[in-house]
């Protein structure tokens, strides 16, 4: 049984109980690996929620041979999972499954929860944004990440544009429900990339200024949740590692967090 999403606010258990028959098995991408981690031994259990990567075409400008979607991959999706199941009550899957948005077969309508990394390179085609655009009006939920500067966002905008031709981009104000659904990001700082260390500055390319935006729905819903000029994806990567900033990691683990939590709840 697929997915229809659309649910009323309160029937989110509902929901997610549906979601626990509607998934589907694990898929692994040896070849496409940026940074390889373990298969976790419950890799394919069950669960209420699990992170869905979207595996998407990248543009000809790319420098990696396996395309950009792969970026950090698995090592952060997994770290950030061990990150959601110590620090909350809900019942995440150890291991991501990747969405591959170039098969035909509606895939991505059973995963409730995307994410995006270095969408600053994505190329979609038409059909792709058809089934997109499908997804988020359903109540799917996005969250892009590690995108920077003026021409990634240009890259960005110009698929984002044709998902969503008929609403804006905005940016996340202070007060907004998704970040204080669980913890207080009133607050918040550039979570900076790996590629930065070294040079004593936080920001990649002219992406100077961290910004929170949205596209959302004729109620109010966010359904695209952008993080740009930022790179959480690389701070639930390298969370482990002593080098790499405690402050930034905390908030990046905190945002997603809060980001999934408010796609379960709104």
């Amino acid at each position: 049984m697929r997915l229809r999403f659309a649910l009323p606010v309160g029937l989110g258990t509902l929901f997610f109980l549906t979601v626990l028959f509607a998934q589907r098995g694990f898929v692994t991408y040896p070849s496409e690996e940026v940074n390889p981690a373990a298969v976790p031994p419950d890799y394919d259990e069950k669960t209420e929620w699990a992170l869905a990567r979207l595996r998407y075409p990248s543009g000809r400008y790319v420098r990696w041979r396996h395309g950009s979607w792969s970026m950090d991959f698995p090592k952060s999706d997994r770290q950030f999972l061990q990150g959601v199941r110590r620090l909350t009550l809900i019942h995440a899957r150890s291991s991501e499954q990747v969405i591959d948005l170039d098969l035909d077969d509606g895939e991505i309508f059973y995963w409730p929860w995307v994410y995006a990394v270095e969408v600053g390179h994505w190329d979609l085609t038409d059909r792709q944004c058809q089934v997109l655009r499908e997804y988020l009006l359903r109540g799917g939920f996005l969250m892009t990440d590690d995108f920077h500067g003026t021409y990634e966002w240009s890259v960005f905008t110009a698929s984002m544009s044709r998902i969503f031709p008929d609403r804006p981009i905005e940016e996340i104000p202070d007060n907004d429900p998704i970040f204080h659904v669980l913890y207080d990001l009133s607050e918040r700082i550039q979570v900076m990339g790996t590629v930065t260390f070294g040079t004593g500055r936080t920001y990649e390319k002219d992406g100077v200024i961290p910004h929170w935006r949205a596209v959302r729905d004729d109620k109010g819903r966010i359904m695209v949740a952008m993080c740009f000029n930022q790179d959480n994806g690389d701070a639930w990567e390298w969370a482990d590692s002593p080098e790499y900033p405690e402050r930034a990691a905390s908030q990046a683990y905190r945002l997603g967090i809060n980001y999934i939590i408010y796609a379960m709840s709104h």
